[in-house]
């Protein structure tokens, strides 16, 4: 009977997927569909949530809403997606066009009143179901380089309109658009040794295995010989004919002697699941190397809902007079696949390579609340901040908080809190708790009673208390005092904040509002003559950035400009 559950488990729910439409969205784009990046591919903190699909390498390119529908949704922001807009079809999903360098026609005319209404250039809106009602094939935008972009593409989701959860694009037909005869590459296999008694190959530390292409294409690995419980990881990417780029893998599934013990697809997932990409690959690994080791187990289980394990999480016991054969199977959404085997032997060897040393001077579980404090400072973690137990270090040394550092990661916030009882109430005014990292400084959003500084972040290293008394920077390449600007399209400016960072900017031209477009990347603050805000003739300019802390700074100018044509 435990047989036949176990069978039904695997073999029927296992990676099921719905009916979606094949042929009812079209391309966004009408130049020819290649990858940047895949739905699912492993990012910082994340899995990415849709395609970036490339635009030659500039911006400016026609973006078509895919199906008819109506904007349910607009966000305008200087990180993340960008310019940004939903569109909510009548057969149950929303498409997102992501990092836009501006919306079209009466599309961005809603846009640019919003922004004049709400006085702010960062906006989030929910247009009515009748307020901008789109047809399949209209331009609905252009392609930009906007938010956190790294160069010129356009991002773009599917999402079910009622749950929010992403959903593979592949599954909408367009994997009719992108032709892909390449297996992909598993460039590396680890074996884990899972408590400090097993030892894998004379070594308690992960290994490396060697593998061996077969005849027929699949990899052999080197006998695993082991005494105890074990896990692997992998590092693999996958390649389509077209877009010569290294995407994410679309399905991971492992084997002990024949039976699924441990895997993943990536069809569909919540933004809940986004952080567990941290649980999933061996976060230390790849804040020391940058490498993305993707376990195939799990020590405690956590809430990925793409994870379908046995009983044991993936994990492999090892025991006396039994030879085991681990199989894992690395395919893509066309079903191009490789395959690698790995003998399981167990012995008792002598163990050459011991665990990494840890000194630690604190003990956290990973299920229960932990609370640390030593002189003016402390940290609270609750149930659940982190995946596995582990080891830490906890010390305030020169008015500096060490809390371990970045290569255990926390799934939640934990909150660090810092009694203060050397600065002046108003020196305490332009103090945050910082996250320090050599001469880098990062800022935290602090809230203060009284004089304890309390912040929540998600992040291990080491803080402290900084002051921030400098003021933001304002400065134009080319002066414009007293000049006439008739030929020019815009006025740009630079802005920087050295350590509390940019919290707010305002733009005045002769006492009311204007919009400045600020992009995060290059710090530019960029007002358009289209706007039809400036007057004839002579023109006050004013800009006002604020930092974290409230320091202050102001620009002012005047010039003339003619609209005349």
């Amino acid at each position: 009977m435990k047989i036949f559950i176990f069978l039904m488990f695997f073999c029927s729910p296992l990676f099921a997927q719905l009916d979606y439409p094949k042929d009812y969205f079209s391309s966004p784009l009408d130049v020819p569909m290649q990858l940047s990046g895949n739905f699912g591919e492993l990012r910082p903190n994340h899995f990415h949530a849709g395609f970036d699909l490339k635009t030659l390498q500039k911006e400016g390119l026609k973006v078509y809403a895919v199906a008819d529908g109506y904007i349910s949704r607009i966000k305008i922001s200087t990180f993340g997606n960008g310019k940004c807009i939903y569109i909510t079809h009548p057969n149950g999903f929303t498409s997102v066009y992501g990092h836009l360098q501006r919306a079209n026609d009466g599309i961005e005319d809603y846009i640019k009143k919003s922004h004049y209404d709400l006085k702010s250039f960062e906006i989030e809106l929910f247009p009515k179901p009748n307020e901008l009602i789109v047809k399949k094939g209209q331009v609905i935008a252009f392609s930009g380089n906007t938010g956190g972009s790294e160069g010129p593409h356009l991002h773009f989701e599917i999402r079910d309109s009622k749950t929010e959860k992403i959903i593979n694009p592949m599954f909408f037909g367009f994997d009719k658009n992108i032709k892909d005869t390449k297996k992909p590459v598993v460039s590396s296999v680890y074996v884990y040794p899972l408590d400090a008694k097993t030892s894998v190959n004379h070594s308690k530390r992960p290994l490396l295995l060697n593998l061996s292409l077969q005849k027929n294409g699949a990899y052999l690995s080197e006998k695993v010989v082991a005494n105890g419980e074990i896990g692997f990881g992998i590092t693999a990417v996958d390649y389509d004919d077209v877009s010569f780029n290294r995407n994410g893998l679309f399905k991971v599934q492992s084997f002990y002697n024949g039976k699924p013990n441990f895997g993943y697809q990536f069809d569909t997932y919540s933004f809940d699941d986004m952080r567990y990409i941290n649980a999933l690959i061996d976060y230390s690994k790849y804040k020391k190397t940058q490498q993305r080791i993707q376990k195939l187990f799990m020590k405690n289980k956590y809430g990925l809902s793409i994870i379908q394990a046995d009983e044991n999480n993936g994990i492999i016991p090892v025991v006396p007079n039994l030879a085991s054969v681990y199989r894992i199977e690395v395919s893509d959404f066309y079903g191009n696949k490789t395959t690698v085997s790995i003998p399981i032997q167990y012995d008792l060897l002598s163990t050459i390579i011991e665990q990494e040393p840890v000194v630690s001077n604190y003990f956290v579980r990973a299920n229960k609340d932990s609370n640390f404090a030593k002189d003016n400072m402390s940290v609270f973690f609750p149930a659940g901040t982190f995946y596995d137990d582990f080891n830490m270090n906890f010390d305030v040394k020169n008015d500096t908080l060490f809390l371990h550092d970045d290569t255990v990661p926390a799934h939640t916030n934990f909150t660090i809190s810092i009694e203060d009882n050397k600065y002046s109430e108003t020196q305490r005014e332009k103090i945050f708790i910082g996250l320090v990292e050599g001469q880098k400084i990062t800022y935290n959003s602090t809230y203060r009673k009284e004089n304890v500084f309390n912040t929540k972040v998600k992040t291990l290293g080491k803080y402290t208390l900084v002051m921030d008394t400098i003021a933001p920077k304002i400065t134009i390449a080319k002066p414009i005092e007293g000049k006439w600007l008739s030929a020019q399209k815009t006025i740009q400016l630079t802005i920087n904040d050295s350590l509390s960072g940019i919290k707010s900017y305002n733009g005045y031209l002769n006492g009311n509002w204007i919009l400045f477009e600020y992009d995060n990347k290059t710090k530019k603050l960029i007002h358009n003559f289209s706007d039809e805000i400036v007057a004839e003739g002579a023109n006050d300019l004013k800009v006002v950035v604020i930092d974290n802390v409230g320091n202050s700074t102001i620009f002012e100018t005047h010039f003339f400009r003619s609209q005349k044509k």
